[in-house]
């Protein structure tokens, strides 16, 4: 028996790169969820959800499983440990929080000129 590759940790931060992706996971660290129950709470079309739900799967946070005419979502707790090991390689961290990591990450793309931030 083969184990497939991990995604990339590209994929994996393009996934989490997403506001609405986060919230989905969120909500997965509670229970599996039907995909209709998942789009619940978003003000968006089911097919816009499905293709965050397409996302979160093929960077592997997330798997679906067809139970009937029903599709359910299972976040995978295993999913982010590539992440988790290579930002540790950056040193001792606090607990992570992906709030101030995107707005760092959304200064650093809007930033046109990235000499700036050294200029003494």
């Amino acid at each position: 028996m083969t184990t497939a590759d991990p995604p990339s940790l590209d994929i994996v931060f393009t996934a989490l790169a997403d506001p609405t992706r986060r919230t989905i996971l969120t909500m997965l660290l509670e229970d599996d969820m039907a995909v209709t129950d998942v789009a619940d709470p978003f003000d968006m079309s089911l097919a816009a959800i499905s293709k965050h739900l397409r996302i979160l799967a093929g960077a592997g946070l997330i798997s679906q499983e067809k139970r009937g005419r029903v599709t359910w979502c299972k976040l995978e707790p295993d999913a982010l440990r590539a992440a988790s090991v290579w930002m540790q390689g950056f040193g001792q961290f606090e607990p992570v929080n992906l709030d101030a990591f995107e707005r760092f990450l959304a200064q650093e793309l809007a930033d046109p000129d990235p000499d700036a931030h050294s200029a003494s």
